[in-house]
């Protein structure tokens, strides 16, 4: 029996790549090469299944030229590069890698909490520049953390692994708003408590945002958002570029009407607002929050179990739109 055909997008480690080949023949980017849309659909030509990283946009134009395809496994847990009812439209299962990359990325949302409150970066910076002659009691002040009101708009698994930080690990006030209430032992366990949007704006030291990117969620937070805020406040963003609004937030921090920002994701990224770069008390880092050795490699292995299952198991664990399968077993 032939095996499926697979297509790895981005280079990926190699013993997830030797997995793969014992159910399917792959074709891999161990190079990293980048590839546009068209060389990516013409890659595919003849495969059953994309191993994606989640820089590959999967759209109409692409699964129309693409008819063999069957399933596309993303080793990230956001999944905005799918257009999930395009892919549904025609039966390809979408998968993602929620889960296992849950405890890191709050580890960093932490620690770009902390740089950006505390004004690490700038710091470092200004001792590189040579600029550090003597101790002074002003400078680069920065706001506390430990016994301060954290906010988290989107109260998912990371969202939920925060506040557990803040609450027990820094004696922080935890507020929350989500698009529902969490359950009630849930907030026990994470000391957070659930607020309006705009309570939420305007009671947080520090607000992090965890919520997944839709078209909902796009510039979520705005001029409109930035001007509730307390001038004393810092925002970090670890969720998807698009839900802050690069330019306005530069243009907050420029104007002082927040303190300082933490940001690990930007909208149409690699590329970075240029006001971002100029803007004072911002921490900038390039979409990181996963990057352990031992998260990113069991995010390719999950990515890599929904692929095995969806061919020779009971199915993949993770899919984003399950009706397709509904549909298959029918």
């Amino acid at each position: 029996m032939n095996k499926p055909s697979l297509l790895v997008c981005r280079a990926i480690a190699p013993e997830v790549i030797a997995r793969l080949e014992q159910h399917f023949e792959v074709r891999a980017n161990q190079a990293d090469e980048p590839w546009s849309p068209a060389q990516l659909i013409e890659a595919l030509q003849g495969r059953q299944a994309l191993f994606a990283t989640g820089s590959e946009r999967i759209d109409s134009t692409l699964l129309q030229a693409c008819p063999d395809l069957r399933i596309c496994a993303n080793m990230s847990v956001g999944f905005n590069n799918f257009d999930v009812e395009a892919m549904t439209a025609h039966g390809v299962v979408g998968t993602n890698a929620p889960g296992v990359l849950t405890e890191t990325t709050a580890d960093f949302g932490f620690a770009l909490l902390l740089a950006a409150a505390r004004r690490v970066s700038e710091g470092e910076r200004y001792l590189r520049a040579g600029r550090w002659k003597r101790w002074q009691y002003d400078t680069l002040v920065g706001s506390d953390v430990h016994g301060s009101t954290l906010g988290i708009l989107g109260m998912g698994r990371i969202g939920q692994a925060l506040a557990r930080r803040g609450y027990f690990g820094f004696g922080m006030k935890v507020i929350y708003h989500n698009r529902s209430r969490l359950e009630d032992s849930v907030e026990r366990e994470t000391g957070a408590r659930y607020v309006s949007k705009q309570e939420l704006l305007r009671s947080a030291d520090h607000l992090v945002l965890v919520l997944p990117y839709s078209k909902a969620s796009l510039h979520a937070i705005g001029a409109a958002e930035l001007a509730l805020m307390k001038p004393t406040a810092t925002l970090v963003n670890i969720a998807r570029g698009g839900i802050v609004d690069d330019a306005a937030l530069a243009q907050a921090l420029r104007d002082r009407r927040i303190a300082a920002a933490g940001l690990d994701v930007y909208e149409g990224e690699p590329s970075v607002h240029p006001g971002l770069l100029e803007a004072p008390r911002v921490v900038l880092t390039p979409h990181i929050g996963s990057a352990t050795g031992p998260t990113r490699l069991a995010m390719a292995n999950l990515a890599a179990d929904n692929l095995i299952n969806f061919f020779c198991g009971d199915g993949p664990t993770n899919p984003v739109n399950p009706e397709v399968l509904n549909g298959l077993a029918a």
